[in-house]
């Protein structure tokens, strides 16, 4: 989703630095069989890094070998269904950054991971899979799916699924709907994107499909001045120099998924002389669309230009497929005359010839 934006080299940001702070001081759960571990070194990367955070992790697989092997990782002997299960595991996680569990009834590995997960109340819970995420029936991937959507999947059979597949999808209904937040289906091979970067490699589950829109707060702009950048080199949006980037930072509006994922920006710049708002550097991370990222930020965009008396909201756009989606919300194609003159001020007059100017009447 992009609209129109001119020059600015970006300052550098960190998504494995965000992510990190994430799960710093948190419990995660990363699940696989041990026949999935035979090649563990993305695995043992990505320990590494979780352990510096500090962030503590409990594997759980279907042999000691496994675990053991990973890193020194201590294997405690209670197995997934002793009574002190709890206690154990938090009591090794003060001596260590990770523990293991050993599940050797292979046919119930999924069920006994979701117990376990469930009981220990972890922030994550990440399945290692050689198939990795979803995938839709014409072969995209299912990035982002909630506890609603996966029901419907499930209620469908999912015929593009394995009966094994499917069962873990509904270890995962389970899971969610016993109170984890999020679960995580990636390959071993897509562990770290998954969980150090916003486009992830596999599929995304969360208990809610909950977008909040708010006004990005100065511990966003990071993260927002990264997906201007991303929108820039896509194409979406053109460069703005340094003033004009802070300029939108400070008038920007983030989309936040489950309060944590931003997957959306943009901007209002409001202009005095003509009492309008411009919709600028709107733009979404591809791993949410489909989830109506874009209408959320542009309908609190349209709320806030009423509430600071514009009398009209325009965008301007060189992508036919942006200029489809603004009129979804409601604008309508108009002329670059019926834009505001101060935008035009310094413009290059080449650009503003292949523009796709929207307007939409408040």
């Amino acid at each position: 989703m992009g609209s129109e934006t001119t020059s600015a080299s970006l300052a550098p940001f960190s998504e494995k630095g965000f992510y990190l702070s994430e799960f710093r001081g948190r419990t995660l759960a990363i699940a696989a069989r041990a026949e999935d571990l035979r090649a563990p070194a993305p695995l043992e990367a990505v320990l590494k890094e979780l352990e510096a955070n500090p962030t503590r992790v409990v594997l759980v697989s279907t042999e000691p070998g496994a675990l053991g092997s990973l890193l020194a990782t201590t294997v405690l002997p209670s197995g997934s269904g002793g009574v002190g299960l709890e206690g154990a595991v938090w009591r090794q996680l003060r001596r260590s950054s990770r523990v293991g569990l050993v599940v050797e009834d292979a046919p119930h590995f999924a069920p006994a991971c979701r117990e376990i997960a469930l009981r220990l109340a972890v922030s994550k819970w990440i399945w290692i899979d050689p198939q990795g995420g979803l995938r839709a029936e014409d072969g995209s991937p299912r990035s982002f799916v909630d506890l609603e959507e996966l029901q419907a999947l499930l209620r469908r059979e999912l015929p593009e699924e394995s009966p094994e597949r499917c069962s873990l999808l509904r270890e995962v209904e389970a899971a969610l709907a016993g109170g984890l937040v999020a679960v995580n289906l990636c390959t071993l091979e897509g562990l770290a994107d998954e969980l150090f970067t916003y486009a992830g490699s596999g599929t995304l589950f969360t208990r809610e499909r909950y977008v909040r829109v708010r006004r990005l707060g100065l511990d966003d702009y990071d993260a927002a001045d990264d997906l201007i950048g991303r929108g820039v080199a896509e194409g979406y949006l053109a460069p703005r120099s340094a003033d004009e980037i802070e300029r939108v930072l400070a008038n920007g509006f983030g989309a936040f998924v489950e309060g944590r994922y931003l997957a959306g920006i943009g901007a209002l710049l409001v202009h005095e002389p003509s009492h309008s708002g411009e919709i600028a550097s709107l733009y979404t991370l591809t791993r949410f669309l489909g989830e109506g990222i874009g209408g959320h930020l542009v309908r609190s965009a349209l709320d806030h230009a009423r509430a600071s008396g514009c009398r009209f909201v325009f965008a301007c756009t060189t992508a036919e497929r942006v200029e489809h989606f603004f009129e979804r919300e409601g604008f309508r194609r108009v002329d670059s005359d019926a834009i505001p003159p101060e935008k035009w001020r310094s413009y290059h007059a080449p650009r503003r010839s292949r523009l796709r100017c929207l307007r939409h009447d408040l």
